[in-house]
């Protein structure tokens, strides 16, 4: 097993995980197959009950497990179906050992064996044991409730071949009065190499190239060749990063730190062959974003817009699909709050342009939340769309307010029975209920989590969204992670009025999909399709959506049933090629790694 370990240092959000997941990238176009590992420092056992707000997306895992998203770009990037187990936290390694310890079970294991042991866990589609972990150590060198792990990582490092284990430590490098200062990484190298670790590449992130003077310096001044120091400037997409790392040598500095080539690695010559043409794949597709014009604008309705990565894996979803319908994505941001009719007495200009972003947008979106704040106002949204047959895309919570919407506008279902249980408990006579699962008080781990089926129910062939899942297909299996859901006592009131329950679960109870017939584009699932969204396998219900707000669903639905569109341009030539070749498999007719 080759590690490659990416810390960082000067500031958080510094962009390891981007660095992390390119760096596996370029592995993986080597045909080498590669794992995964975040590190977070933080005393949670996991990420699942963590604000939002202030610690952005909870990532959900096909086990079911709540880690940092961060783990979403790895999967996304590389395309491989990650554990709860490549989420190490502190709170996490503290209590397993506590609770072994008090069951007289712990014998001394170690942070070092559960990354041996984590890293050989096969994660693509091979069954394989990979060949390379990329680790990502989160915050940053020098962090007290970090230390554990940076001397575990330490030993790590000690007990494998020096060909073995290679570290990148990712810096920042400031702009003071038009200078670039190289103190900071300086000072940030110091610190790391104090604490055991010896980085053999510094990637320093800047907002511009960095000057040859300064790479130099940094260079002579942290005892390192020019070469080894990576200029990480910002990139119009995070996707182009992979090509501005390979520009800049990464994958040829890690095949000879690493020892990747002939005789010491034994590479399957199929892998290194789709690798190699996923990467000119990857290339064709990035680098054409820079020549898209014509935008398609997405009003995204949420309640935690104060933290950007709170809906990160909602972002990158519309990113793909809008990507893959050869459209410039601009998404306006609108607090639910704004909508609300107390907005107009407090603040009437928020309140004004709330309402210009969402009647002058393409598509309307309302993403998962919890809790009440905001709901009123995602309502008035999904009312919008429906009355003005905007494209609209409810996720989770989104899919409740479409429901509760529907039951107060249409079907006349008087308050508070057209309400959540999650936002009046009073009772459980309400539209949307609690489910058996989940315990009031009792948080963490209680919700319907991971991977589920959705079984198409009799006479949905009609359905937009089935159509592009493949209308052949019974089921489809998707990532979950709420505690309330439809009131099945409803059901029928609600269908009669042309709200049409196209997906449940297996007993059949469980409503999992809405859409109106009549519509262009109303959907609500309650699973969590951006989860397992990737870069050239974009989520279905996304895909539809952003289709749908463009005015080309018809093109794409015939497209993901068959032969991937050629309006596209030169990346869906490529695309159906390799098709044709067998060097990239298709998922209901669409193109996957």
């Amino acid at each position: 097993m080759k590690y490659v370990l990416v810390s960082g240092g000067v500031i958080s959000g510094v962009g390891k995980g981007i660095i992390a997941s390119s760096a596996g990238l370029l592995l993986k176009t080597m045909g080498l197959k590669v794992s995964s590992i975040k590190i977070d420092p933080y005393i949670n056992v996991d990420a699942g009950t963590m604000n939002p707000r202030e610690h952005g997306e909870v990532y959900v895992l096909d086990d079911g497990g709540e880690v940092d998203l961060d783990l979403g770009n790895y999967e996304r990037y590389l395309n491989i179906t990650l554990t709860r187990e490549n989420n190490i936290t502190l709170g996490k390694i503290f209590s397993k050992v506590i609770e072994a310890e008090r069951e007289g079970k712990y014998l001394g294991k170690t942070v070092q064996d559960w990354i041996n042991r984590v890293a050989r866990i096969p994660v693509d589609d091979t069954g394989e044991e990979p060949d390379v972990c990329i680790i990502e150590l989160g915050g940053t060198i020098g962090d007290i409730e970090g230390m554990p792990f940076v001397e575990a990582l330490t030993e790590l490092r000690r007990n494998c071949r020096k060909e073995d284990f290679m570290q990148i430590h990712v810096s920042y490098v400031p702009v003071v009065h038009g200078e670039q200062k190289t103190k900071p990484t300086q000072m940030a190298i110091k610190g790391v190499r104090s604490a055991g670790l010896i980085p053999d590449l510094i990637a320093c992130r800047c907002e511009k190239p960095l000057e040859e003077g300064v790479i130099d310096k940094i260079a002579r001044f942290c005892q390192v060749r020019s070469e080894q120091v990576l200029a990480v400037r910002d990139m119009p997409s995070t996707y182009q990063v992979p090509i501005l790392l390979h520009e800049q040598r990464l994958d040829t500095l890690m095949r000879s730190t690493l020892q990747l080539e002939e005789p010491h690695m034994n590479i399957n010559p199929v892998l290194k062959k789709k690798g190699l043409n996923i990467w000119e794949t990857w290339k064709t597709l990035t680098l054409g974003l820079q020549n898209l014009h014509e935008n398609i604008e997405i009003v995204l309705v949420g309640k935690y817009l104060d933290q950007p990565d709170s809906y990160l894996s909602v972002i990158k979803s519309l990113e793909h699909a809008a990507m893959r319908c050869r459209k410039k994505l601009v998404i306006r941001y609108v607090d639910a709050e704004h909508l609300e009719p107390s907005a107009n007495q407090t603040d009437p200009a928020k309140f004004h342009r709330a309402w210009h972003d969402v009647c002058t947008a393409k598509g309307i979106l309302i993403p998962g939340g919890f809790g009440s704040r905001g709901t009123e106002g995602m309502i008035a949204a999904a009312k919008w769309a429906r009355e003005h047959r905007t494209p609209y895309l409810g996720i989770c919570l989104g899919m409740q307010i479409a429901v509760i919407e529907f039951a107060r506008s249409v079907c006349n279902i008087p308050l508070p029975q057209a309400s959540s249980y999650e936002f009046n408990a009073t009772d459980e006579d309400r539209l949307i209920v609690s489910m058996p699962e989940h315990h009031p008080g009792q948080l963490g781990g209680t919700m319907r989590l991971g991977l589920r089926p959705t079984y198409w129910q009799t006479g949905s062939e009609w359905s937009k969204l089935r159509a592009l899942y493949g209308l052949t297909n019974a089921s489809i299996n998707e990532r979950h992670r709420h505690r309330y859901e439809v009131n099945p006592s409803y059901i029928p009131q609600l269908e009669t009025q042309g709200l049409t329950f196209i997906g449940k679960d297996e007993t059949g109870v469980r409503q999992e999909v809405i859409e109106l017939q009549n519509h262009p584009w109303f959907v609500g699932v309650q699973f969590h399709p951006e989860y397992l969204s990737r870069v050239l396998h974009p989520s279905k219900p996304y895909l539809g959506f952003i289709a749908a707000a463009a005015g080309m669903l018809g093109e794409i639905t015939s497209g993901e049933n068959g032969v991937v569109p050629q309006a596209g341009g030169e990346v869906y030539q490529e695309l159906n090629g390799l098709m044709r070749e067998g060097l990239v498999g298709t998922e209901g007719g669409d193109a996957v790694f």
